[in-house]
């Protein structure tokens, strides 16, 4: 296994963790937000422990889940300004551009 997998499952396990202890306490809402944010957590983390076990399936859902957690982080900046949101989603876009590197998806089962 890469060492950046294993980084970036860790980094994603605990985002997605994060996202789900907020969709709880009702930082999302009562709505169709919160459903929302929890199936997609509910998606990544099958993703990230199928990527552990180096499937493509859970390849395609985490690199699909970091192209989104980068879209919505750019969108909040966009929104409100705040430089930490724009530094955060840089980094995890830099997850999704290593996560499609060729290299990476050779080793895939």
């Amino acid at each position: 296994m890469l060492p950046g997998i294993a980084g970036i499952c860790i980094l994603m396990i605990f985002m997605t963790t994060i996202n789900v202890f907020a969709a709880m306490s009702g930082i999302y809402g009562t709505g169709m937000a919160k459903y929302g944010v929890l199936a997609l957590c509910t998606l990544l983390a099958i993703g990230i422990f199928g990527l552990l076990r180096l499937t493509k399936w859970g390849w395609a859902l985490v690199t699909a889940g970091s192209l989104l957690f980068a879209a919505g982080d750019f969108f909040y900046f966009s929104r409100t300004h705040a430089a930490r949101f724009f530094v955060r989603g840089l980094f995890i876009l830099l997850f999704f551009l290593y996560l499609s590197r060729p290299e990476t998806r050779e080793r895939l089962h």
